[in-house]
């Protein structure tokens, strides 16, 4: 082997460990790996599961709050298309909105994903009261359709990752 050589291959070895070292500092010395999680949280305030889930992990009950009938039905099956979870299929009160989401804190994440398929154009109702995790939508009678799968990825990119409701404490859960 030549000298040539063996110099390369010294300042590449010596590349690859300066590497190695300036990433382990990183890591050891990373101040954001708990950002925005539990900071600032009042005692008695309840968690807020910010995890964005995928649809197979999303439980909806999907409600008809228009004169159409049927609504419900149709588009809970384009939400079992789409690989969540139906729980329910109803009627509700009407409803001039395009949906509205009635969510509680282990549903503050599932609702965040929810949004992107009525182009964030959806009423959040929020309530800190709900146990479970099942998101409640109510179609209004100024729904048209769920948006593309484009859509939805593109509205999930100008929604930003979810963010808790006041008075709650957001964390995420695997």
């Amino acid at each position: 082997m030549s000298f040539a050589r063996v110099r390369a291959l010294v300042v590449v070895a010596l590349l690859a460990i300066l590497a190695l070292i300036f990433t382990v500092v990183a890591l050891v010395r990373d101040t954001q790996s708990d950002a925005g999680l539990g900071a600032g949280c009042q005692e008695g305030w309840p968690k807020a599961d910010v995890t964005l889930r995928e649809p197979a992990e999303v439980k909806i009950n999907v409600l008809n709050g228009t004169d159409q009938v049927g609504l419900a039905s149709k588009i809970a099956d384009d939400f079992q298309n789409r690989k969540f979870q139906i729980e329910n299929k109803g009627d509700a009160p009407k409803t001039d909105d395009i949906a509205v989401l009635r969510y509680g804190p282990k549903g503050v994440g599932s609702a965040h994903l929810l949004r992107a398929y009525f182009l964030n154009n959806a009423v959040v109702d929020y309530d800190p009261e709900r146990a479970d995790a099942t998101v409640d939508i109510i179609l209004g009678s100024a729904f048209q359709q769920l948006a593309t799968t484009t859509e939805v990825n593109q509205s999930l990119g100008d929604l930003g990752a979810p963010v808790a409701p006041p008075d709650t404490c957001p964390v995420q859960e695997e």
